[in-house]
């Protein structure tokens, strides 16, 4: 038996032409009948480290019963100039999640996989409190089950009043140890399984996107602050509304 959370990631790598770039995480999200991946922006797009991708590929498995069989999707990020992803922007600033809509006319009839539902996210902010455990789903420097495909799992916990936007931003801290490649995971939260929740008894939290540190940290006599941002979920229905990423 395979724990369905683990379906619902996919290790993305990106591409220039048909040279290799970066390596990261993403998940999959499901509104209505669309079905999105989503990610880090700065995945498929970060000006500071000139990181110009043109496509990225998406990780599938496509036999229920034998998950070593897998495919990649090739999915373009511009076209006529245009970008496909959407991202969002708040009084805060730029938010680092982006959302690129899947065809699904593309993908092989016997995919297998499991997609976060608008249901996954927590409505009532102040319902989660400050050290609860939470899980990252992702593949760290791309450290995964090569054999399976499957991605791998850090503890963590909200490190940061959640529902307060820290330092004024759409995100809040997790306590967790993290690597490069595990930006655009899924952070998620054990919800008390319901009736109509499926196979999924989770709640979609966060995207996570990068570790915070001190400028000042002396290096030598320092430790890392062991803290991530987070990127508040509910950013979703904001990238996956009428305004948010579509097909050409």
């Amino acid at each position: 038996m395979i724990e369905p959370l683990l379906l619902t990631a996919t290790q993305i790598s990106t591409f220039l032409g048909s040279q290799l770039m970066t390596r990261a995480t993403g998940f999959l999200f499901a509104r209505d009948e669309r079905l999105y991946v989503v990610t880090s922006r700065h995945v498929v797009l970060d000006e500071p480290s000139k990181h110009f991708p043109d496509r990225i590929e998406i990780e599938l498995h496509i036999a229920a019963d034998n998950l070593t069989q897998s495919t990649g999707l090739s999915m373009p990020l511009y076209r006529a100039g245009k970008s496909l992803w959407a991202q969002g922007v708040d009084a805060g600033g730029e938010i680092d999640v982006a959302v690129l809509e899947v065809d699904r006319s593309a993908l092989p009839a016997t995919v297998e996989f499991r997609a976060f539902t608008p249901a996954h996210l927590q409505d009532s902010l102040d319902e989660i409190e400050v050290g609860s455990a939470l899980l990252i789903v992702g593949f760290p420097l791309g450290f995964h089950d090569l054999l399976h495909h499957l991605p791998v799992v850090r503890q963590a916990a909200i490190a940061s009043s959640f529902g307060l936007r820290f330092q004024g931003q759409g995100y809040f801290l997790t306590d967790a140890r993290t690597h490069r490649g595990t930006s655009g995971a899924p952070v998620v939260m054990r919800a008390p399984a319901h009736p109509g929740d499926g196979d999924l008894p989770w709640k979609l939290l966060g995207v996570h996107a990068s570790r915070m540190d001190m400028k000042t940290r002396d290096l030598e006599k320092d430790e890392s602050l062991g803290l991530n941002c987070a990127w508040y979920a509910d950013i979703l229905m904001t990238l996956t509304g009428d305004a948010g990423a579509r097909l050409g």
